[in-house]
């Protein structure tokens, strides 16, 4: 399920083949007493009426929502309460200043000091909402701020701590993050349990998961602890459906809906990540890297001096237009041009007011394929164009080609923007559409700037299947100095535990271990499907030629070009001139991985063979040497280890993920050499 601002859309996917076998879409109730949930319960009460949708056989259901975005941006936040612990320099040191949400949205906590013991009842009585513990060095020694935490809860009050949303120092950001994730705990929690009790009142025996901003899902349950990792939930879902549905390995998605554009790079298979800033300061959140930016397939034509000066940031549903592409043409015919908005519109004999957008711009021109969801009534709308195009002096064609032109240079400085960030080669570049609008921007403006392009299948509907397809994911980030083998085996266990609580699998966890020397930080992501998840997928696989042809095309290279280098029972990988593939059994390229090396061996000797892979992958320049990142595969599940300083550390950490394996089973060890 996918709560968008406009509508709210429901699928069910099928486990195994993960074909799309029932789609619902029904109205966002933002304005219900029980907000987005209504319309969620709305939805799934829809999808279980359909005749192919069996309740008690779903093994999986999740949300995304902007709720949580919503709330800061539009002001519908808690009265925030914030105990700080620790001595009068940390408190203040922890202290910040008011600041702006967005625009005539202010964020003003009320501060307390947690070592009174009246504290919780001078918050109480002073109207606070929900509550935020902070400790200086809850990080190491969360105890006090649990027992706060706990005395909140106890009496009703919503509360959260700043070790519960990050596990990483920095005590003024913390602090800060912790506030914003009290500022919207009681309005998430109302729709989390309002949802889960319609998915429990419906029978359907898989547990209620939520989206992250991160791309992955959580229980419901930790909604009550972390709203705040649902930030850019909705961007989220498009992207795990670019990854798990489209199968993009290497790409800019842009995800085209009627008032907005969602441009993210996904490389090798990974999407690309960043901190989060709310109200430009800094959170302890890592996000998706998600540009939004404001044209889509509903947005606006802006006239000046007779012409196209801009497309967006109004849309026509928000304005109250309807689009020229879905009006009868008979409303059409009865409409005359009315620019007096600034805008490209009509006013039809019945007093309908009619735009003209890109997605009609599209139609018009012919450019929508047949049978997307952009596709309307070409004629219509090439009646709507005429009709404004006659008032400026020009031709239905021509104002068309300016309301598209206009909306891909839009898109354009956002594209630039991508490749100058993550270097990537603009000739090898492909552009991949989804959302509702995708078809009618896209493919447009991939021909006018140049790029090779493609839409997703099932792209209107790409985000929902987005969050069905998507994996329980935790990430647990610590700041180390030197970290030794023990620490870091000691956070990859952490992120697993925390994966598994949040309703993974364990005996499918998989953990990628990244280390940034420059900032002292390491950082373990564990991620897995969750038990009921795993058993209905079944175990549905690909030929080898169909898997050898997916590496084929992601490595560029001809199917007879590419050959097997290593494999295990789950993973193959496959070379091609500079490149290595990594390809599942569904033949779903996993990572795509430059200057790299791949060896099968049996789990018992990987011990004694490591430290010469890691020798022949090492690099030396003048400023010291650069050791390879390391991934392990084993069965279906890939641990990825980069970053490291030490040979010691990536030895450790191997020999942690082969704990109790047998020693017979063939793992493949694959290094990727860096430039030092």
């Amino acid at each position: 399920m996918d709560v968008g601002g406009t509508f709210t859309d429901v699928v069910a996917v099928d486990a195994a083949t993960r074909e799309l076998i029932a789609a619902v879409k029904v109205p966002t109730t933002h304005d219900h007493p029980d907000g987005v949930a209504a319309g969620i319960v709305a939805g799934l009460e829809r999808i279980l009426a359909e005749p192919q949708v069996d309740a008690h056989a779903i093994a999986f259901i999740a949300h995304s929502t902007t709720q949580a975005t919503n709330a800061l941006l539009e002001g519908d936040i808690a009265t925030v309460g914030v105990l700080l612990l620790g001595g009068p320099v940390v408190r203040a040191f922890a202290r910040f200043a008011p600041f702006a949400l967005a625009e005539g949205v202010q964020f003003a906590p009320r501060w307390y000091d947690g070592r009174d013991p009246a504290a919780l009842d001078a918050a109480a009585a002073g109207g606070v909402d929900a509550i935020a513990v902070s400790d200086a060095f809850g990080v190491d020694r969360p105890q006090r701020e649990a027992a706060l935490v706990g005395a909140a809860r106890a009496r009703g009050i919503a509360a959260t701590s700043g070790a519960e949303v990050s596990t990483q120092y920095g005590l003024r950001a913390r602090t800060r993050t912790a506030a914003l994730n009290a500022a919207i705990l009681p309005r998430m929690l109302r729709t989390s349990r309002v949802t889960a009790r319609a998915v429990a009142d419906a029978r359907i025996p898989a547990p209620l998961m939520i989206m992250r901003s991160d791309g992955g899902v959580m229980d419901v349950g930790e909604v009550e602890r972390r709203p705040i990792l649902t930030m850019l939930s909705g961007p989220a879902a498009g992207i795990a459906g670019a990854l798990f549905h489209e199968n993009v390995t290497d790409g800019i998605f842009i995800e085209v809906g009627g008032t907005s554009a969602d441009c993210s790079v996904i490389r090798r298979g990974q999407p690309q990540m960043r901190p989060a800033q709310i109200g430009g300061h800094r959170t302890l959140l890592r996000t998706l890297d998600v540009r939004t930016i404001a044209v889509a397939g509903g947005s606006l034509a802006r006239l000046q001096h007779g012409r196209v000066v801009e497309v967006g940031p109004r849309s026509a549903h928000i304005a109250g237009y309807h689009y020229a592409a879905f009006t009868a043409r008979e409303t059409i015919a009865s409409a005359r041009a009315d620019l007096s908005a600034g805008v490209g519109a009509l006013v039809a004999a019945d007093g309908t007011r009619i735009a003209v957008t890109p997605t009609c711009a599209a139609n018009a021109l012919g450019a929508v394929p047949q049978g997307a969801f952009a596709a309307g009534d070409r004629e219509a709308a090439r009646a709507a164009c005429a009709l404004v195009a006659a008032e400026l002096g020009t031709d239905a064609d021509a104002l068309a080609r300016a309301i598209l032109d206009r909306a891909s240079d839009r898109l354009r400085a956002t594209i630039e923007e991508l490749i100058a960030d993550y270097g990537l080669d603009p000739a090898t570049v492909v552009l991949v559409g989804g959302g509702g609008g995708a078809a009618a921007l896209v493919p447009y403006a991939a021909q006018r700037l140049g790029f090779a392009h493609r839409i997703a299948r099932d792209a209107a509907v790409i985000s929902p299947v987005g969050v069905a397809l998507a994996l329980v994911r935790d990430v647990v980030e610590r700041t180390i100095v030197d970290p030794q083998p023990a620490d870091l085996a000691r956070i990859r266990r952490e992120a697993i535990d925390a994966a598994v609580a949040s309703g993974a699998n364990r005996d499918f966890v998989e953990v990628a271990v990244e280390i940034d020397t420059a900032r002292n930080r390491v950082r373990a992501t564990a991620s897995g499907a969750t038990a009921m998840a795993q058993d209905a997928g079944g175990s549905a696989t690909a030929g080898e030629t169909e898997r050898i042809a997916a590496a084929a095309e992601h490595l560029r290279e001809r199917a007879a070009d590419v050959r097997i280098v290593a494999r295990t029972p789950g993973l193959l990988v496959a070379a091609g001139a500079r490149e290595l593939a990594v390809v599942d059994a569904r033949a779903v390229v996993r990572l795509v991985l430059p200057s790299a090396r791949a060896r099968t061996l049996a789990a018992g000797t990987v011990a004694d063979a490591l430290p010469r892979e890691i020798d022949d992958a090492t690099t030396f320049g003048d400023v010291g040497r650069s050791l390879p990142d390391v991934f392990l595969l084993r069965g279906a599940r890939i641990a990825e280890f980069s970053g490291m300083a030490e040979a010691a550390q990536i030895a450790g950490l191997v020999r942690d993920e082969l704990d109790g394996v047998d020693a017979a089973e063939p793992v493949v060890v694959v290094t990727v050499t860096k430039r030092a």
